[in-house]
This record gives C-alpha cells, sequence and structure tokens, in this order.
C-alpha cells in the first residue's frame, strides 16, 4: 500500500510525527507538489494525502490506482468529489479538529484592536514611555468589552466556543445560524435574524461555512445597517467579505476596525484593497495552526484512514 502525502509542510513544518501513517504503509511525503507535478508524484499510489494540492479530474483519471484521498483541513474544494466517486475514489475530511484554537484566535484579533497592545510595547521599546512626561500613554482609544454586544454568524462549533468567551468578558452575543439550539438561550445570547444582528451589534464575528447565501455576507448595504465605529472579526472563509466595500467602510470610517485571518484569495495579491485600508489587521490563515491543533488534525487524518483500511470508513464526503 502506498501513500503519498502531497503537500505536507503546513500541517507539519517539523514538530510533529508522520509515523501514524508510515505504520500503515510504504510512505512518501513532499513538503509541497507543484500542479505539473501532481500525476507523476501520485504514480500508481492506492493512497493520497493533500492539504491544497488540486485532485480534479484530469489527475483522477491519470492515476487509476488512487483508492482514497484524504483532505488535511475541513474544506474539500480542492478534490473533485463528484469525479472521485465516479472513479470510485472515496474522499475524507477533517471534520472538526481546530474549534478551540479557532475561537481563542478570533478573540486575539479582538484584544488586539481593543488595546494595540504589540504597539504600545514597540513604543516602550523605543524609549517614550522613559521619556514621557506623564506617567503613562496611549496612542489609541482603549475599549472594555464587558457591556458590549457581539453578534455571531455562524454558531456552530466554532460560533459557540467563540459566544462562551464573549460571555466570559461580559458581552451579550447574537447569534445567526439555519439551526437554532434552544438549550444555548439565555440572557446573555439570543438567536435573532440577520438584521437584527447587523443593527445591534458592537462587534460582528463571522463562523459560517461559504455557501451561496453567505458569499459576500459583509457588504456595502449590510455594513450600511450596522453601528458606525462597528468592529468586523473574519477567521471562517475569505470570500464571506466583499473586500472593497469593507476597505471603503474601514476608510470613512464607518467601520472602525476589522481583523482578517482569510482573505479572498489566498496567498493574499499585493491589490487586495484591506493591505492598504485603514485599522485593519490581516494575518496569514493561521487560526487552526497551533501545534495542539495540527496533531488533532493529524490523528483524525491517520484514524480516517485506518477506518478505511479495515473497511469501515469515516468522515466520507463522497458517499
Amino acid at each position: 500500500m502506498k501513500i503519498v502525502v502531497l503537500d505536507g509542510y503546513t500541517e507539519n513544518p517539523g514538530d510533529l510525527s508522520w509515523g501514524g501513517f508510515e505504520a500503515l504503509g510504504e510512505f512518501t511525503c513532499y513538503d509541497r507538489t507543484p500542479a505539473d507535478l501532481t500525476v507523476e508524484r501520485i504514480g500508481d499510489a492506492e493512497i493520497v494525502i493533500t492539504n491544497k494540492t488540486l485532485i480534479n479530474r484530469v489527475v483522477l483519471e491519470a492515476c487509476p490506482n488512487m483508492k482514497y484521498v484524504g483532505v488535511l483541513a475541513t474544506g474539500y474544494n480542492v478534490v473533485d468529489v463528484a469525479a472521485a466517486k465516479e472513479h470510485g475514489v472515496a474522499v475524507t475530511n477533517i471534520p472538526t479538529y481546530g474549534t478551540d484554537s479557532v475561537a481563542q484566535f478570533a478573540f486575539a484579533m479582538l484584544l488586539e484592536i481593543c488595546h494595540h497592545v504589540q504597539h504600545h510595547s514597540d513604543a516602550v521599546h523605543a524609549g517614550r514611555w522613559e521619556n514621557n512626561i506623564d506617567w503613562c500613554f496611549w496612542d489609541y482609544p482603549l475599549i472594555e468589552l464587558a457591556g458590549k454586544t457581539m453578534g455571531i454568524i455562524g454558531y456552530g462549533r466554532i460560533g459557540q466556543a467563540v459566544g462562551r468567551l464573549a460571555q466570559a468578558f461580559g458581552m451579550k452575543v447574537l447569534a445567526n445560524d439555519t439551526y437554532q439550539n434552544p438549550a444555548l438561550v439565555s440572557e446573555t445570547c439570543q438567536y435573532v435574524d440577520r438584521d437584527t444582528l447587523f443593527a445591534e451589534s458592537d462587534i460582528v464575528s463571522l463562523h459560517c461555512p461559504l455557501f451561496p447565501d453567505t458569499e459576500g455576507i459583509i457588504n456595502r448595504d449590510s455594513i450600511a445597517r450596522m453601528k458606525d465605529g462597528v468592529i468586523i472579526l473574519n477567521n471562517s472563509r475569505g470570500p464571506l467579505i466583499v473586500e472593497q466595500d469593507l476597505a471603503d467602510a474601514l476608510n470613512s470610517g464607518k467601520v472602525m476596525a476589522a481583523a482578517v485571518d482569510v482573505v479572498s484569495t489566498e496567498p493574499i495579491r499585493g491589490t487586495n484593497p484591506l493591505l492598504t485600508a485603514k485599522n485593519c489587521l490581516i494575518t496569514p490563515h493561521i487560526s487552526w495552526a497551533p501545534k495542539e491543533s495540527r496533531q488533532r488534525l493529524m490523528d483524525i487524518a491517520v484514524d480516517n484512514l485506518r477506518a478505511f483500511l479495515n473497511g469501515n470508513p469515516v468522515n466520507v464526503v463522497n458517499k
């Protein structure tokens, strides 16, 4: 049984072990695979593990030995799942592994907006406190979260984890989701429609999948329905935001600040309007990347393959 990992570096830059996969077959791992080498590197392997390397119909037809594609992520749009099914290739994903990490990162972005910790630390190291005539100083308005309202679009596992953190900070949560769990409703957490969420939230945080009805959900019209000075967070999917509309709102001051860990095209392009927008934090899609989270991903990926080899496949997305 030949196992090929096409792009293992982001999952494991060297601080994890591939031992679980190595125990299951003849194992080869590439850090990255250019599109023109995909077929060659898969060769006659039965098992292919990918993160962002495309497995399309052409690749499937050129690699007839392939029986299984394991995606090292929750999203599996890099695989033509319909073509894989036609060719008898099972495709699995990792449905949940980074809930706590992603929720924590959402608050890391928010707290940086509230306090500008790195900026003020840099200012101290540059001598500005030492030479200040007062006993303290700050360059930005500082924000207390207690009493604020956070609107969370997408109230699944990650959205709920963010909601728990928000409530721990003394915030009220307005949740929007197609599925509503009555057990989560309380004095500090309510389900509302999107218009209500936009109108009443001090912070809007996105944790929903990318579907036709959520693509571009943050746009010129929805921003106009928000409070002046709203904060917008996105560490879910880049295309949830119409980036030019958000940049315009940041530059006008309608949106006080935004923080995004994802953008519409990744890696980010130099022409992305958020790069030059005022008060916009951008991080390179790292919410998922703490070692603990990546270890869970690795463990689940190995379990997925082991279950498939034992004839009891799990987390199959193209049944």
